[in-house]
């Protein structure tokens, strides 16, 4: 039973930081404008709409932290090699990945800005690069930290199989495909096409068609982050919390319920994993029916 309560402190632990992580990755995503319709700020220029937004929207937020936290993750286990404290390995291992985090983004930007520059008569705002590359980097290592340290308890707790580096490379992926899905739903089409009606999404038409004029003087991506740290943030967090907790969750009370050897304990969390997704989507159904019905249709 000690083991088992520890096994749940740990997992309440990485529930934790998963809510962290993903906040802070959603919110990175917005300053920098990676994610989509985001992202959509790369066609602005070709649109007419010259912008003040950082974007380096070159690969996708899967890919982008897949690599971060893995960058992460390998350094943090070669210095624990070493004898380093974990702790202080899995920091020194974060602020290498924001390291390549900040020399990715600026890079990004400038090879995009600059490919515009001649065609489109983008410019280049150094001040933008300045002013946003610090809390893009900052909410990045966070977000790195918080899943480094996810990856450890897993592996050292839970009883997760894989290497660090390796799970420290699922947390990523997993964090930037929920940044690019749920945090999409509550962020940019609302701030950045706001001359367009709400609830119908953005249509490929309207791509790049942005509002740049914010309530005082021009848009830029820390508007979209102060909008987006309303609704997109939390709930990306959420999301990516619920995920990591309650998968953990029904490993642990499958091993508390297993029945000797007439059923295993992996039979037993998989039956509870099919119940929850069951629920989920009874629950998510019942949202969508009430909303339909309280709010009315989509307009033509």
């Amino acid at each position: 039973m000690d083991a088992t309560l520890i096994a749940l402190g740990a997992l309440a632990l990485s529930g934790a930081l998963a809510t962290i992580a993903g906040c802070a990755e959603d919110l990175e995503s917005d300053v920098g404008s990676q994610s989509n319709p985001n992202s959509q700020v790369q066609l602005a220029p070709q649109m007419g709409n010259i912008h003040r937004y950082f974007n380096k929207a070159i690969s996708g937020e899967p890919v982008a932290y897949g690599l971060y936290v893995a960058v992460a993750g390998s350094v943090a286990y070669a210095i624990m090699q070493l004898g380093v404290t974990p702790l202080l390995a899995m920091v020194l291992g974060a602020g290498v990945a924001a390291l390549v985090h900040g020399a990715y983004a600026i890079s990004a930007y400038l090879g995009r800005i600059v490919g515009q520059s001649k065609n489109f008569g983008q410019p280049v705002y150094w001040d933008i690069v300045m002013s946003h590359i610090g809390p893009i980097v900052g909410h990045g290592f966070i977000a790195v930290f918080c899943m480094v340290l996810m990856a450890y308890l897993a592996n050292t707790v839970l009883g997760n199989p894989f290497p660090l580096p390796l799970i420290a490379l699922i947390f990523g992926i997993t964090v930037g495909a929920i940044g690019s899905s749920t945090g999409d739903v509550h962020y940019g089409a609302e701030r950045e096409y706001q001359k367009y009606p709400f609830g119908g999404g953005v249509p490929v038409a309207n791509h790049g068609d942005i509002d740049v004029k914010a309530e005082y003087g021009l848009r830029n991506g820390m508007d979209s982050s102060y909008f987006c740290s309303r609704l997109g943030g939390p709930l990306t967090g959420l999301c990516f919390g619920l995920i990591v907790f309650l998968d953990g969750w029904r490993g642990v009370i499958g091993d508390v319920l297993q029945g000797g050897n007439v059923i295993s304990a992996s039979t037993i969390s998989v039956v509870i994993g099919l119940i929850i997704v069951a629920l989920l989507a009874i629950a998510n159904r019942k949202v969508e029916v009430f909303a339909r019905n309280k709010y009315g249709p989509y307009t033509k």
